[in-house]
């Protein structure tokens, strides 16, 4: 997951692939909370792991629950059957709503001493009509802040069951989710009914809720959509084990990808036209506008079909999530497309309909807006603008806008806050790199060369996890090849130079972050010896070796970016790269730091022996025929002899600043 202030996505060509979807966040924190009521322990399978269920989990801890984690599979321990704990609890909800919203009327409904906050965003998202049914019921809850939003104190209740509880169903249907989930707990003598008031929206998101409270035991009478009966008696019973379905909102993005992108098509695992989520039906908004689906009980498949999309004309109640999606595919149409019935989005983590309209402007889309609408015109080859797209910290922002990027005039979009998809899939990007693909000229590198022990391989490895780049070390696949060459016991002569580079291309080699894997061993430690650098230097002297190197090196340049180190990065490997940086320190320097480098390893070295020697390795690589040890004639130099490591890294993030587009608008 990305944790940088922007992620720059390169014009993308086309897709195609495979991708598994994270678990529903709907269901997930659903099932959390109604695990966490139920007497017994409830297996959930597949649950997502984003910040919305963290905040859920670590509040069902703080409530006694005895939750365990293994992977995706966690098992909680309900509280049914026992005493909810009566010490004053604060919770932390950060922006979850559907956690915030479930979770208040839980306790509200049980009492205690309870506080529930989030953050600022969350203090403007509305409450009021759910406290104000919470409070019909005789639930005790006072505004902190705002009336009408969190933070809330939640006190002891004195619950009134004879009436019919009120609840507005315009606004979110978070408030009657919130409901049905809670008063089960307050209906073992007798039913409680709950009348909606006004229209109820995203009616979809309630038939996940009544799906899942039938099977933890609570079978809700319906009236239609105006009417909910919780039957006396009603009793939460654990159904043992669960499996949490993949997110169909987050299907959205993929599905968009294989009707927008060429390529072979997209298969989604994880879900399937027999999805209990309504936002499955995106499925039928994309095929209107062309795109090509089949579909299984667990399975999507998408290709491109009509091309320019075909615009619609569409009531997005149904799919009030997914329907954002269609906002980025209406750039793709052959006229403008008009979403209607989406008055919810403005109050969901940002105004959504105004965060849409802004940032597709930015791209060159005319768009217009409304209290409940919102139209986008289509935007032809030769008007697309490169764009810095604001995400407002809202993870649904970020994922629609990143299918600009595959827009025809071959512009870049910057996406700022990646980190943001974090609530609902942690791993978007990257899940969207494995299908995506794009000319190589247009996937960036940045290169640092420089002479041994100047701190290009720290420099440069810090600088791809700002970027949320790939890393290459250069120097590690010298290194290798002289450990595989010692250990199929070739001399490391100019005569077996030809065998040594046979080798490389069976070296079963894998880059795990700073780990260096050849096959199942584990030789970060191993090549970074001072033998294993001279073997490097020695082998990296031999054409055949550097030649069977090119190759590898070159395929190090997938999506998003690479960040490059070495000694010929820039001059040979990637002669194309747009920002080079050649990084040197006086000799004297380097020895001093490959001085404290060994004595914090508990290797002795004298200084001026390091010093003679990175002297001696200097000439050596600048000296040899095959690509010389030099800066690139584009170079920017780096003499980094007296600059610490945040502000070598500080120097070169601001130099590529300088070198990405201009025009971002």
């Amino acid at each position: 997951m990305y944790d940088i202030p922007f992620l720059d996505l390169p014009a993308l060509d086309g897709a195609q692939g495979e991708v598994t979807l994270p678990g529903s966040k709907s269901i997930s924190n659903r099932v959390l909370l109604l695990s966490a009521l139920c007497e017994g322990t409830t297996v959930i399978h597949d649950l997502l792991d984003s910040d919305d269920t963290r905040v859920m989990l670590q509040a069902l801890r703080q409530l006694g629950c005895e939750v365990q984690a293994l992977g995706a599979t966690v098992s909680v321990t309900g509280l049914g059957g026992r005493a909810w704990p009566t010490q004053a609890i604060e919770f932390f909800m950060g922006n979850a709503g559907t956690a915030m919203r479930p979770l208040t009327a839980a306790l509200a409904v049980q009492g205690g001493d309870f506080t529930l906050k989030g953050v600022p965003r969350m203090h403007e998202r509305p409450i009021g009509d759910l406290v104000d049914a919470l409070r019909e019921l005789g639930c005790h809850i006072d505004y902190l802040g705002n009336p009408g939003y969190p933070p809330l104190r939640v006190g002891q209740p004195q619950l009134k069951l004879e009436q019919a509880i009120p609840v507005r169903g315009d606004v979110s249907s978070q408030f009657l989710t919130a409901l049905l989930m809670a008063l089960p707990l307050a209906a073992a003598q007798r039913p409680i009914t709950i009348e909606v008031v006004g229209e109820l929206i995203s009616k979809p998101y309630i038939e996940i809720t009544l799906n899942l409270l039938s099977r933890f035991g609570i079978v809700v009478e319906r009236q239609g959509w105006q009417r909910f009966v919780i039957p006396a008696g009603s009793r939460y019973q654990s159904p043992g084990s669960i499996h949490v379905e993949a997110d169909a909102s987050s299907a959205s993005y993929f599905i968009a990808l294989g009707a927008i992108a060429q390529g072979k098509g997209i298969r989604i695992h994880g879900v399937g036209a027999d999805s209990i989520q309504g936002d499955i039906r995106f499925v039928q908004a994309a095929e209107r506008m062309g795109a090509q689906i089949t579909s299984g009980p667990n399975w999507l498949d998408i290709r491109r079909g009509a091309w320019p999309l075909k615009a619609l004309d569409l009531d997005c109640n149904h799919i009030p999530d997914a329907a954002m999606t269609l906002a980025v595919m209406a750039l793709y149409a052959d006229g403008p497309t008009t979403l209607r019935n989406i008055a919810s989005w403005r109050v969901k983590e940002t105004d959504r309909i105004a965060a849409m309209a802004t940032e597709a402007r930015k791209l060159g889309a005319q768009v217009e807006e409304g209290s409940d609408w919102l139209r986008v015109h289509p935007l032809p080859a030769g008007q697309w603008r490169a764009a810095r797209i604001h995400t407002y910290d809202d993870h649904r922002v970020a994922m629609c806008f990143s299918l600009a990027a595959f827009n025809p005039d071959q512009v870049p979009v910057r996406i700022e806050d990646p980190k943001c998809v974090a609530k609902t899939f942690p791993n978007y990007f990257e899940t969207l790199w494995s299908t995506a693909h794009a000319r190589a000229s247009a996937i960036p590198v940045l290169c640092i060369d420089g002479p041994t022990a100047s701190g290009k391989g720290t420099l440069a490895s810090l600088v791809a996890q700002h970027l949320g780049y790939h890393y290459l070390d250069s120097g590690a696949l010298y290194r290798l090849t002289g450990l595989v060459a010692r250990r199929a016991q070739l001399p490391l002569e100019p005569g077996h130079a030809q065998a040594i580079a046979s080798l490389v291309a069976q070296m079963p080699l894998r880059f795990d972050g700073q780990q260096i894997w050849l096959g199942d061993e584990e030789v970060s430690a191993i090549i970074r010896s001072e033998s294993a650098g001279m073997d490097a230097s020695q082998v990296s002297a031999f054409p055949e070796v550097r030649a069977a190197l090119l190759d590898v090196q070159q395929r190090f340049r997938r999506l998003p970016g690479l960040v490059a180190d070495g000694r010929d990065m820039g001059t040979v490997i990637f002669p194309d790269a747009p920002l080079k940086v050649y990084l040197t320190a006086d000799a004297l320097e380097r020895a001093k730091r490959r001085h404290r480098q060994l004595m914090e390893r508990g290797i002795d070295a004298k200084i001026n022996v390091l010093h003679a020697d990175l002297q001696a390795r200097d000439a050596r690589d600048s000296q040899r025929s095959a690509a010389p040890l030099k800066p690139a004639e584009d170079a920017l130099l780096l003499d980094n002899s007296h600059l610490g490591i945040p502000e070598s890294v500080e120097w070169v993030l601001k130099a590529w600043q300088g070198k990405r587009p201009p025009t971002l608008v």
